[in-house]
């Protein structure tokens, strides 16, 4: 199907939401197409290709909004599927913050020209991906140590979004991803470690080779093996680039609009005030070349840009979409998202940080004794307090270095605490929409 084809539908499900009594709506076309492969052994393990197209249409009528979503996209189910929307719409709870944006503040940018999101010459062929797959896994074998790869796999996939709104705005935009992941083991018995490595762009162009994204896979799994138990108590952290976008995460968490409105957030009385040291900044980018979280209007059709969120450690603004801006009394930022079967709802693009100038080895050396978390299992993060708890695993580290693997490790602390003492990192990876470097934390409580 064309772009054309699916405004064509977009707009059909707006007219049919008219016909049914609709004050207002809002439709979206989602089409993907995609092909994935797995390997184990040496040989093909499984292979999948699919292609799919689904519509979802919001409605409002009177103060209640609706949604509906299908793959049934035939005109006699549109019909249905905006009458039954309409109805449920009528009988929702009253919700005073629904509704379209004015036609004045739409977004000029109705396509993603010049984001270079699409890439024309991705691997869709399933035996390119198959020969990736089997290069990866190859060089995860090759390490030293490594018993079994659990499956190395390949993935493409092309998918396109359309918005039809009833206030006027129509827009569209395609995208491509292409990944690569390896999953291995190591060690025998009870002492069998597993580590991965997994590398997504959105040019296939720009993924690193399969046999350095394989041997990664199994150099982190065989330096795992024969991990102990380290000392408890109040250490230095250092979270490793691979888990630190988390902890920036529970940040972004607080600052969203939805949890702010609903007096849910630790940082709900904290805007303007000194959240993070002084050297840090926090900026979202949406329109970043083909960018992970890149797009040229929000899931509203309004503009998206670049906005600081956090400047010189002080929280600059929530991230909003209409709804929870006009429940805290303000203006959107531009930052709805939305599914096929759901309302919109706030959510962030691309998010870079300021980096320090140290490498991971050098925040090892300025923490001299303390842990260097590589991994998570599991959280307890209270959205409201702040309070902060996770399982870990990662490496002791011993005059600056790393001296063994450890395990089964609690980290316990507060947010609020904990983001006020960072030390940023150099390595951060641009290739994730939440690019953020290693960083030490201070203010946890390590417990085995």
């Amino acid at each position: 199907m064309s772009d054309n084809d699916d405004l064509t539908l977009a707009r059909r499900l707006l007219e049919a939401a008219k016909a049914a009594g609709a004050d207002h709506a809002d439709a979206m076309v989602a089409t993907a197409t995609s092909a994935a492969v797995g390997v184990a052994g040496g040989a093909l393990e499984e292979a999948e290709r699919s292609e799919g197209r689904d519509a979802g249409l919001r409605v409002i009528a009177g103060k209640g909004q609706a949604c509906v979503s299908s793959s049934d996209l035939r005109d006699d189910n549109l019909v249905e599927m905006a009458e039954r929307a309409v109805t449920m719409a009528r009988a929702a709870p009253e919700d005073p913050y629904c509704g379209l944006a004015e036609s004045t503040a739409l977004s000029a940018l109705r396509d993603a020209d010049g984001l270079d999101l699409l890439d024309p010459t991705a691997p869709a062929d399933p035996a390119a991906l198959e020969a990736m797959a089997l290069e990866a896994e190859a060089a995860a074998l090759a390490i030293k140590g490594v018993v079994q790869v659990e499956q190395a796999s390949a993935m493409w996939q092309r998918d396109r979004i359309t918005l039809a709104l009833s206030n006027g705005f129509e827009g569209g935009y395609a995208r491509s991803t292409a990944s690569l992941a390896v999953s291995a083991l190591a060690g025998e018995g009870t002492g069998r470690e597993r580590d991965y490595a997994v590398e997504t762009r959105r040019h296939a162009a720009d993924l690193p080779a399969p046999g350095d994204v394989g041997r990664r896979a199994g150099e982190r799994t065989v330096a795992r093996l024969g991990a102990q138990r380290p000392p408890a108590g109040n250490f230095p952290v250092v979270y490793d680039e691979r888990v630190s976008g988390g902890l920036i995460g529970h940040l972004l968490g607080a600052m969203n609009g939805a949890s702010v409105a609903r007096g849910s957030s630790w940082a709900a009385e904290k805007l303007g005030e000194q959240l993070l040291p002084t050297t840090i900044d926090i900026v979202e980018e949406p329109h970043l070349k083909r960018g992970r979280g890149s797009r040229p209007f929000d899931a509203e059709g309004l503009p998206t840009m670049r906005r600081p969120l956090v400047s010189g450690g002080v929280l600059d603004r929530w991230v909003l979409d209409l709804a929870t801006a006009r429940q805290l009394d303000l203006e959107s930022t531009g930052n709805a998202r939305r599914g096929l079967s759901g309302p919109p709802s706030p959510g962030v693009s691309n998010v870079r940080m300021t980096l320090g100038e140290k490498d991971r080895a050098g925040l090892l050396a300025e923490i001299g004794t303390g842990l260097l978390v590589t991994s998570f299992l599991g959280a307890a993060i209270n959205p409201t307090t702040g309070a902060y708890s996770r399982g870990a695993s990662g490496f002791w580290v011993e005059g600056g270095e790393i001296a063994y693997p450890v395990n089964e490790i609690t980290l316990a602390g507060s947010l609020p605490e904990m983001l006020g003492t960072l030390i940023l990192g150099s390595d951060a990876d641009d290739a994730k929409a939440l690019s953020a470097p290693s960083m030490i934390v201070q203010g946890l409580t390590l417990g085995a």
